[in-house]
């Protein structure tokens, strides 16, 4: 499945609108939280081919879908809702639902720039193993990188 060519802007500019929408219930926390994760998103697109600012959005992506839900859960709103209070409350809690689609294209970014695999299991696709590790019953021997040509080549050292 090949997946749709998503700017990493755009993300940021939804999340940015939900959230500054959300904050019209919810403060605090919750604005804390969600700004300093854009603020990393704002990082990762100023760092074109950095790994890290790539990997720290999408880390906070992750932990703030949990914080979303703990803070709605204890500060929802429940009795004398306006309309302005039902419409805040309803944004803050599409950018929740949102966040799990932000975190799968994030994490594709996140690849593309050159990101190892977080996820080996065998249904989720092949492993790509880059150890120097054999197994016992492997026929090869061994390569030494710190032999010298002289160790290398038998007629060198007079067998």
């Amino acid at each position: 499945m090949e997946l749709p060519a998503v700017n990493l802007k755009v993300i940021l500019l939804i999340h940015w609108l939900l959230t500054t929408w959300g904050c019209i219930v919810f403060s605090g926390s919750y604005a804390w939280a969600n700004f300093t994760v854009l603020a990393l998103g704002v990082w990762a697109v100023a760092q074109r081919d950095s790994i890290d600012a790539i990997s720290m959005f999408l880390g906070g992506l992750l932990a703030t879908v949990v914080l979303d839900i703990i803070h709605l859960g204890v500060f929802y709103p429940r009795s004398g809702l306006s309309d302005t209070s039902r419409f805040g409350a309803g944004m803050a809690i599409l950018s929740l639902l949102l966040k799990p689609l932000s975190c799968y294209l994030v994490y594709h970014m996140y690849q593309e720039r050159g990101g190892e695999r977080l996820f080996h299991s065998g249904f989720l696709g092949p492993s790509h193993d880059h150890s120097a590790y054999q197994t016992i019953d492997s026929p090869e021997a061994p390569a030494d990188p710190f032999a010298g040509p002289e160790s290398r080549d038998p007629a060198v050292r007079g067998y």
